[in-house]
């Protein structure tokens, strides 16, 4: 009895040992596979059943062995059932680190998602909504025209135009066209990507600024009547602008 007792007790604890070995060694991504705290749950809640058949069967015997040998088998019992108890808290403490690891992985998750879906921002007092690669891009083009290169700022504005002709971008993409092409001191392209502007955006703030500089490129072209005729809309049509008020100013220079 006391080696078929010391048999059961090994075979036991080897198949714990296994169970908290494989628990150890959890992937920690979502993608490797979800740990089921169900059955992490269940495998603690066997073992100590196993650990109370274990004591009861230490009592059942007491009356069936001698004084001697019972009290070797008890110590014995005692030791392996504490080593046994020992497993379950390595056990326990390996699904609470695991359901950490997982709560801690979506929370990161959750917050790249967050970044690359579309945000609302205000565009010439309206609001929009823009993902982060139309942010990027635009800004992109922006800068280049900051940092004086016209040509390819016209370009990339030109470029993000096709990719995003929905965008609550778009107007002032193609008021920098124009602006562009005007730096590079192209005139006539600056009048006819202005009025894109005025005739595919008229609700939009930068009408005003594209029949400003409508009117100035006229002006670089010797077309003072036409400067003029586009200042007067421009001033006609909104009156408060601050493009209007540059408006009048340039009014008055020409003679």
């Amino acid at each position: 009895m006391r080696t078929s007792l010391k048999t059961a007790l090994k075979s036991f604890s080897a198949a714990l040992m296994a169970a908290v070995a494989s628990l150890s060694v959890l992937p920690a991504t979502a993608h490797a596979g979800l740990f089921d705290d169900d059955e992490a749950r269940k495998a603690i809640l066997d073992i100590r059943n196993k650990i109370d058949a274990l004591q009861k069967d230490v009592a059942n015997k007491t009356d069936k062995t001698s004084a001697l040998s019972l009290s070797d088998q008890n110590d014995q019992l005692r030791q392996e059932i504490a080593r046994l108890r020992g497993q379950v808290e390595v056990l326990s403490n390996e699904l609470a680190n695991t359901q950490q690891r997982q709560k801690d992985f979506y929370v990161d998750l959750d917050a790249r998602v967050r970044k690359l879906e579309p945000q609302k921002v205000t565009i010439d007092g309206k609001e929009s909504s823009v993902d982060l690669n139309e942010q990027k891009t635009y800004d992109a083009a922006l800068n280049l025209f900051k940092g004086g290169d016209y040509k390819g700022a016209g370009a990339a504005f030109s470029d993000f135009l096709k990719r995003y002709p929905q965008s609550g971008y778009a107007p002032s993409a193609q008021y920098w066209v124009g602006n562009s092409l005007y730096a590079q001191r192209d005139y006539k392209g600056a009048i006819a990507a202005q009025q894109v502007v005025v005739k595919n955006y008229p609700d939009s703030p930068k009408v005003a600024d594209a029949m400003l500089n409508i009117g100035s490129s006229y002006v670089e072209l010797k077309d003072k009547a036409a400067a003029k005729k586009a200042w007067d809309a421009l001033i006609a049509k909104y009156p408060e602008s601050p493009a209007a008020q540059t408006g009048k100013e340039k009014l008055a220079t020409l003679k």
